[in-house]
């Protein structure tokens, strides 16, 4: 470099580093417009990288390697990499348009409690293209100097804008195509993207038919900035420092990185973490040190050129040839040693010009820079700056703070600006543009609906999950939790409920491991319709097939009735031929009005007949019995009708011992006749509850915990595989939570109606590699190390509801489920431990599934 123009950049004066700053004239959906040149601004979609197979990533880096060679060569563009915290507030909002039944909005507020104190960030990703110079207005606009000065920039003609959306548009098609599914920007986007910068609570201006300009864009950027050797200040509106600013430069990078690995050297923004200074005597005791770990969410700014495939192999044939030069000039010196170094790079040179004329593979020239902030003190930015370099400098990838140019370097991240420090960029293939993921990270869930928990990838973000959308949009309905017991499975299932209950839906919950009594609690507690039914006397015909079928019609219960006691009489009198009376008493009842299973059982021990009898003998005396007595036994008053009102059913069979698959009959012992029997009342009432042409409208959720009981039965898989096919043609949603994926494997009904599948830890290579099937991960050790280290914090302990769930896109991601609050954990607690609700702290411990 000249020494006049060291001197210019030691002033500030040098070249392009004394270039005006832009001065913006309009904004417009996927536009800014400046007075020299127009910008075309998208916003980029996120990929989820983090579990995507190898071959997978391959093809998205070739893709992606396309869209830079193909659609952007020859363009200047700038990639921005911006954070903003989650706005929970606007959660309430869209809670009024989700709930409608119980205490909703008490119980969105716990929600937007409980995501304020999280405080996740938001990632944003926007690429600008630099359209068309202005070079005919900039000229006509320095005419009117005076009107530059007092800020009265010239509007911009409509004709102009009209050119320019088309232009933006034309490029945002093929844009779109590319992994990065490229979307304009909205006005509003842009407008925050600018004021962002200026640190001030002035809302944004509305946009006067889709455009800001005049005085509006001038309150854009009504903000001070100053400058300072490592840093900058930006001043509020009353002259205070709103926030330290620092920009970074990426001077070094190695000469081989790695994807995933070192490569990734964007999408790892979001990993950097450090410890903010504070005085150890404002410290709370009992804090939890890991709280003390704070994001750092360096922001990044990306100028970058690619070269149009013919200047690139010009540049490298060049390289090549001047290394060849040298090799020669060496080999005829007297040494006769040309170097190691020059020999590699006329090598390397070769290979990348075989490279480019047969891929998608051509060079680019990059200006990264990252910058960082803080709103709380220098020393804090320091801390942050100190974090950022360290992490680069574990990765080989040098950092450091651009002393001297913070003015310049900062100018430079702003929109419709440009390069203002070209010997701080790197020339290289596009690979290791695109090899750094920018958009790569977590992404999974839906996109609107219930907040249950958050990403734990390398990306934060919220993770949504509606179980009653399914038949809204004309998918699958089935919601599957599979793990090892006590890691949050359950309880995950339970928030599901809740959240389906708010939403007015009916859920009945089949309940054979007898906890989920905590949902009951918990729903009544928010003002929903709840109620438990339990096995027992006191709940004496609360499963009767003629109350539980009534709406089907008469004859639906005429042959289901029978059939059910049938199943319950010793085997002896079934041999003897006890279906006959049975048959017949039922259709006597059914004359007389009025009928009930109880009254069959009378109307046989009654009867003249010596077998009948007999027969009903024996099914009082099993009627007495806790298993008997909801299906059969006469009702004592008191015990809730079970009718499919909007609300949380759940029906608690704890004692349910069903027999194996393979057991005959004649094998059954008195507490498994009984246990088929209340299976069949509670299946046949699902299935008929489904299927009723006047619920068509009632959203519906079947909840089925430890769901491998009704597998190992022929009738429960029936069931299981009928409700998951159908789901979506009668609006019902089916939520299995089990222990052993093997079995649900062997369901092919349930496999092909799977719309979300939530993984948690598994010890046992058969069963890890089938929750990997039904997950869609490769079945190797990885994905095994994946699932056994789930479920355990980094001590070794046990961390409850973390998972590694499948959305209906086939993503895949982790995700920590969070119940919001410290006494909504104890209302929905299922360990033999569970307590009363109390009052105290809310900490993430406490509140992690």
């Amino acid at each position: 470099m000249k020494i006049a123009q060291r001197i210019g950049n030691f002033l500030g004066l040098g070249g392009d580093r004394s270039a005006a700053a832009p001065e913006y004239v309009a904004l417009a959906d996927g536009l800014v417009v400046t007075t020299s040149h127009a910008e075309a601004w998208y916003v980029l979609a996120s990929s989820n990288t983090d579990l995507m197979s190898e071959g997978a990533r391959d093809a998205e880096l070739d893709s992606a390697n396309a869209a830079l060679a193909r659609t952007l060569a020859g363009h200047d563009c700038h990639l921005r990499v911006l954070w903003s915290p989650l706005h929970a507030e606007d959660y309430k909002a869209e809670a009024a348009e989700l709930f409608t039944a119980g205490a909703w909005d008490e119980w969105a507020s716990l929600r937007v409690s409980r995501l304020e104190q999280i405080g996740l960030p938001s990632r944003h990703l926007l690429l600008g293209v630099r359209l068309t110079e202005r070079a005919g207005q900039a000229a006509k606009a320095s005419r009117k100097g005076i009107q530059e000065g007092l800020g009265l920039n010239s509007s911009i003609k409509n004709r102009e804008l009209v050119r320019l959306d088309a232009q933006m548009r034309r490029l945002g098609r093929r844009l779109e195509s590319s992994p990065w599914k490229a979307q304009p920007a909205s006005v509003e986007m842009l407008a925050w993207m600018i004021s962002r910068e200026q640190h001030r609570a002035a809302p944004l201006p509305a946009a006067n038919a889709g455009v800001i300009m005049g005085a509006q864009m001038a309150a854009l950027t009504r903000g001070r900035i100053l400058p300072h050797p490592d840093h900058l200040r930006v001043v509020n509106a009353h002259g205070e420092t709103a926030a330290w600013v620092s920009v970074l430069t990426m001077t070094g990078f190695p000469e081989i990185m790695e994807a995933p690995g070192n490569g990734e050297w964007l999408r790892v923004l979001s990993e950097i973490n450090y410890v903010p200074n504070v005085d150890e005597d404002d410290l709370d005791p009992d804090l939890d040190p890991s709280a003390l770990i704070l994001p750092v969410s360096p922001e990044a700014s990306v100028r970058f050129r690619v070269m149009p495939k013919r200047d690139a192999l010009k540049k490298v044939d060049e390289a090549r040839r001047l290394a060849k030069e040298q090799r020669r000039s060496a080999a005829s010196a007297s040494a006769e040693d040309p170097g190691r170094d020059i020999e590699e790079t006329e090598e390397v040179m070769a290979e990348l010009t075989r490279e480019m004329r047969r891929e998608d593979v051509t060079l680019v020239e990059d200006h990264p820079r990252l910058v960082v902030m803080s709103e709380t003190s220098l020393d804090d930015l320091r801390a942050r700056i100190d974090a950022v370099i360290t992490h680069y400098g574990g990765l080989g990838i040098e950092v450091t703070i651009g002393e001297e140019e913070q003015r310049e370097l900062w100018l430079e991240s702003q929109p419709g600006d440009q390069i203002r420090v070209p010997d701080l960029g790197h020339t290289r293939d596009v690979t290791a543009l695109s090899g750094s993921w920018w958009w790569g990270g977590a992404k999974v869930g839906d996109d609107h609906g219930p907040i249950v928990g958050y990403l734990t990838g390398s990306t934060p973000g919220v993770f949504r999950n509606d179980v009653t959308a399914g038949s809204d949009r004309g998918d699958a309905t089935t919601t599957l939790y599979c793990g090892r017991s006590g890691r949050g499975k359950t309880t995950a299932m339970m928030l599901s409920m809740l959240d389906a209950g708010f939403r007015g839906g009916y859920c009945l919950a089949l309940d054979f491991k007898g906890d989920l009594g905590g949902v009951v609690t918990a729903a009544r507690r928010y003002g929903l319709t709840a109620h438990l039914i339990e096995t027992g006397p006191q709940f004496a015909g609360v499963a009767d097939l003629f109350s539980l079928l009534a709406a089907e019609g008469i004859d639906v219960a005429r042959g289901e009735v029978p059939a059910q006691l049938s199943i319950a009489i010793p085997e002896w009198l079934r041999e003897r031929g006890a279906e006959t009376p049975i048959t017949r008493a039922v259709n006597e009842v059914i004359s007389g009005g009025e009928p009930a299973t109880w009254k069959v059982i009378e109307h046989l021990r009654h009867s003249d007949d010596q077998l009948a009898r007999e027969t009903g003998d024996a099914l009082y005396e099993l009627s007495q019995n806790s298993l008997g007595a909801p299906f059969m036994g006469r009702p004592v008053g008191g015990a809730p009708p079970l009718v499919p009102a909007p609300g949380i059913w759940v029906v608690q069979m704890p004692g349910l011992s069903l027999p194996g698959p393979d057991a005959g009959r004649r094998d059954w012992t008195p507490m498994q006749r009984l246990s088929v029997a209340l299976m069949h009342s509670m299946l046949a009432y699902g299935v008929t509850t489904a299927g009723r042409r006047d619920l068509r409208g009632l959203r519906k959720t079947v909840c089925v915990p430890e769901v491998h009981v009704l597998t190992a039965t022929r009738e429960g898989a029936n069931f299981l595989s009928y409700v998951a096919r159908v789901g979506r043609a009668l609006r019902t949603g089916m939520l299995l939570d089990t222990q052993d994926p093997e079995s649900i494997l062997q369901l092919v009904g349930v496999i092909e109606q799977l719309n979300t599948v939530v993984g948690f830890q598994l010890t046992t290579r058969d069963q890890q590699d089938a929750l990997a099937e039904l997950l869609g991960l490769p079945k190797d050790a990885h994905t095994r190390a994946l699932i056994q280290s789930i479920g355990l914090l980094p001590d070794g302990e046990i961390r409850h509801g973390h998972s590694v769930i499948r959305d209906r896109r086939f993503n895949c991601a982790t995700v920590q489920w969070d119940v919001p609050s410290y006494e909504l954990l104890e209302l929905l607690d299922t360990s033999p431990k569970a307590t009363q609700p109390t009052s105290g702290p809310v900490t993430m411990e406490k509140v992690d599934v």
